[in-house]
């Protein structure tokens, strides 16, 4: 918020530490929020004059998979309160990476599936699920994630409970960028910021595409991402943002509120260039 009050934000280049995009958010036509905790935002929500989608994570794991994530309970209830002050079609939520294991069987999916659409009928209108990825840190912690691959059975099973859940709730199962998208069990599928949702969003037309999501069948409207890898204290486990948790620790206690930067502060030889489009 104080990057917005200010009227721009710094982002440092991860592949070339010494280039920096400054964006300002006048150029700025929407905000695209992913989180798997809204509560810091939520106050200030009605002070961002621009338009808002969110994307709020959602699973039934528990602290061995996910060790500092706030309790469901309370991010279901900053989803409803979200979604009463941006409407239903803006906030959308991820039940995602689904992995199956011995703990997280594809019952204890099923239930705390079913449990999710109850709890949100009415707040949402679509939720998003994938399937877990061989990202570095998921390698890293196969034994605690335990994970085992999934059989066309197990996608079947997931695809026909999933899709009745929803349905007897009045929301839509989507995927997105999945080689199973599981569309012969009603599922939709779609980018995650299509052309149609940019559109109805700012009234305005895009060309280009998003490529940064290197191997994956992604076509969402170009963005900008202004976050950075490990700077997470979620330490969840199958995450490919953070990786290294020496480094987020590092990380996060190089971060100042008033600094133009998320993480750490400008230098002298940083070379700073005016992001257009």
């Amino acid at each position: 918020m104080n990057r917005y009050r200010e009227g721009y934000i710094d982002v440092r280049n991860p592949f070339h530490p010494n280039l920096v995009s400054r964006i300002n958010f006048s150029a700025i036509d929407a905000i695209f929020f992913c989180t798997k905790n809204t509560i810091p935002i939520i106050d200030s929500i009605k002070e961002i004059k621009k338009p808002i989608l969110f994307h709020v994570t959602l699973t039934s794991y528990k602290n061995d998979i996910e060790p500092n994530v706030i309790s469901k309970r309370k991010i279901i209830e900053a989803i409803k309160q979200l979604s009463l002050l941006l409407g239903k079609d803006n906030v959308v939520v991820r039940y995602d990476p689904i992995f199956i294991s011995d703990k997280y069987s594809l019952t204890y999916h099923i239930k705390a599936f079913e449990k999710l659409c109850k709890n949100l009928d009415g707040y949402i209108s679509k939720i998003l699920i994938s399937f877990l990825d061989d990202y570095k840190n998921v390698r890293k912690n196969k034994r605690i994630l335990n994970y085992r691959n999934l059989s066309e059975e197990d996608y079947k099973v997931i695809g026909e409970s999933f899709s009745k859940s929803a349905r007897e709730h009045n929301l839509i199962v989507h995927t997105c960028s999945e080689d199973r998208d599981l569309c012969e069990y009603g599922f939709s599928k779609g980018e995650c910021l299509s052309y149609e949702l940019a559109f109805k969003l700012t009234s305005k037309l895009y060309k280009k595409e998003w490529h940064a999501r290197k191997g994956k069948k992604c076509h969402c409207v170009e963005m900008v991402d202004i976050g950075v890898y490990n700077s997470c204290k979620h330490f969840c486990k199958y995450c490919y943002a953070n990786f290294d948790e020496k480094c987020v620790n590092s990380n996060y206690k190089l971060h100042n509120e008033n600094s133009s930067l998320l993480i750490g502060e400008l230098k002298d030889t940083d070379i700073i260039k005016l992001r257009i489009k």
